[in-house]
């Protein structure tokens, strides 16, 4: 997993880019506490369930080549002839 940093609130992640659908964040932090957009407001969780700021930092970091997809691959099941 690679670290990055959001550009709009400078928040760090652990990121991995299995495909251009498929990402995997891992937050360092509570999100709703270190995001902006997905902290509290009016004392209550904010329901939204994705930073569309981070979102969008990942995929310019992928489209711009600074962000490769991940080499990693699992067995998949079954037997080996």
């Amino acid at each position: 997993m690679r670290q990055v940093s959001c550009r709009n609130c400078g928040n760090r992640v652990l990121v991995e880019k299995y495909s251009e659908a498929h990402t995997s964040v891992q937050w360092l932090e509570e999100s709703q506490v270190v995001c902006p957009e997905l902290g509290r407001e009016n004392g209550r969780a904010n329901a939204q369930r994705t930073c569309g700021a981070l979102r969008q930092t990942i995929n310019d970091l992928a489209d711009a080549g600074e962000l490769e997809m991940s080499l990693r691959s699992y067995p998949v099941p079954g037997k080996l002839s």
